[in-house]
């Protein structure tokens, strides 16, 4: 080839690669964006939010290089209505999922097609879609398959209650049925589902690596049943804490897919299950700098709702709720104030806390903002976007709505410094409203309804205008108490 031919052709594909390079930047105009969701860990499980037994080091990491909300808020008290109000942007009196409701064979009564999600609109947007973990929100191949809602990929698992085992015999690859050979009988333990299911959203963030994604990262840690590997982590909590036994129930052909096993160090193993979601944390954050996309990736770390005491959790010795009244399937502040940090560098300025009072319904707006984008329909959310950037034009709720479809029915609402909780609320004889001052009194010690009239008054009014019944989770039962 002639020296000239050859210098043409060097130029030509420096012309390509130019616009290849230029198209590959302006595509990463958009930034990335990783949700990630524990399950059942609460407001005080990490050290950040002064968290004393167990060392969660890569989310308290997260804070010092992010932004921490003191004041925010899961979308209810248990997971599937709370996941429907965060991929919805509507809070629970609006979103179509109000309950946790098993359908055979295997899952949750199905969102409706009509739901547009967040997903939906960032794959819209041009955003590779994927959700690694537990869905819960509709059987495979039903209209809440979660290929059927906005992502792209799937892994984990399909069925909230089959989540309860963390060595299960199968997962779904998106319609795939994934067989773990390997798990079953109490014997036979070897696949650790999250350990799987970690692996498949670092490969997610590899293979898209080249434009934006969307990465819904549902772990079930550190949910009940109290089930880890017996590695370095668990074994640097062994004899740490005094320790009974939990006796549940084991693996074999009687156990209940939604049981939990029994375990002869609770406490360690919950510590050790904090602690290896921790180190996923660690993990998502060291892929985004070895790829070069840890600048321009939002990451979200929260938790479904407060947490739990089910298969030995013992969520009061580890002060779990950081102090705050109540637990999973409460209202009160504990089941419902969750841990919740933005790290996004050079756009969120890193160890801030703000007391900015959000709640699930507002990650869809403020995706959709940061996507550069405008969703379809309105809901109940309001970018906090402008409070990430630390802008005092920040819109603030008039008030955040919660109800709660189990024990009776509850219902709370927040306005301002005034939360107002109603027990008993679906029943024909509702409990009369309890009103706490959040500024004097967040642990919700002191009733004050007696000396605010006016403001209950005000939230019953607001509490008839958020809840509109659902012909599929009825709120207002016949009382059989």
């Amino acid at each position: 080839m002639k020296e000239k031919s050859k210098n043409a052709l060097f130029t030509w594909r420096l012309v390509i690669a130019s616009i290849f390079l230029a198209s590959s930047v302006a595509a990463q105009q958009q930034p990335n964006i990783i949700l990630i969701l524990a399950d059942d860990l609460g407001y005080g499980d990490i050290g950040v939010n002064g968290q004393q037994l167990i060392r969660t080091p890569n989310i308290d990491r997260l804070a010092a290089e992010g932004l921490l909300f003191e004041q925010f808020y899961t979308g209810t008290s248990v997971c599937a209505p709370s996941r429907s109000a965060l991929i919805s942007g509507q809070h629970t009196g609006h979103t179509f999922i109000r309950g946790n409701l098993s359908v055979s064979p295997e899952g949750q009564y199905p969102i409706a097609d009509s739901v547009l999600t967040i997903a939906e609109v960032l794959k819209k947007a041009g955003y590779a879609t994927g959700a690694f973990g537990k869905w819960g929100l509709g059987p495979v191949l039903s209209d809440g398959d979660p290929n059927k809602q906005g992502f792209d990929h799937f892994f984990g698992y399909n069925c909230q209650s089959l989540a309860h085992r963390y060595y299960p015999t199968h997962l779904w690859r998106n319609e795939q049925r994934i067989v773990l050979e390997k798990n079953g009988e109490l014997e036979r333990r070897e696949q650790y589902a999250p350990d799987m299911i970690q692996a498949e959203a670092l490969a997610f963030i590899e293979e898209h690596k080249a434009k934006p994604f969307f990465l819904f990262l549902p772990h079930t840690l550190p949910h009940a049943e109290l089930v880890v590997p017996d590695d370095s982590i668990f074994q640097s909590y062994v004899g740490k804490f005094p320790e009974e036994p939990y006796v549940g129930s084991d693996y074999g052909p009687n156990a209940k897919s939604g049981g939990y096993a029994s375990q002869n160090y609770p406490r360690a193993t919950f510590a050790s299950m904090v602690a290896r979601l921790d180190r996923y944390v660690g993990e998502v954050v060291d892929k985004l700098k070895a790829l070069g996309l840890d600048k321009n990736t939002m990451i979200v770390f929260t938790s479904d709702n407060g947490p739990h005491q089910e298969g030995g959790a013992d969520p009061i010795f580890f002060n779990s709720a950081g102090g705050l009244r109540g637990l999973k399937r409460d209202l009160y502040e504990g089941g419902i104030r969750v841990p919740f940090i933005v790290r996004w560098p050079e756009t969120v300025k890193g160890g801030g806390r703000t007391q900015h009072v959000a709640a699930f319904w507002d990650l869809f707006p403020t995706f959709a903002q940061v996507a550069g984008v405008k969703s379809e329909v309105s809901g109940d959310g309001i970018s906090f976007l402008p409070a990430l950037k630390g802008s005092p034009l920040q819109q603030e709720h008039p008030y955040l709505y919660w109800e709660f479809h189990e024990q009776g029915g509850k219902q709370a609402l927040r306005h301002g410094q005034w939360k107002g909780i109603r027990l008993q609320a679906a029943t024909k004889t509702p409990r009369v409203l309890e009103l706490y001052d959040l500024v004097s009194d967040p642990q919700e010690k002191h009733n004050v309804a007696e000396n605010q009239p006016a403001i209950v008054r005000q939230i019953e009014s607001w509490m008839s205008e958020a809840h509109v019944e659902s012909s599929v989770f009825p709120f207002r039962k016949a009382d059989t108490d």
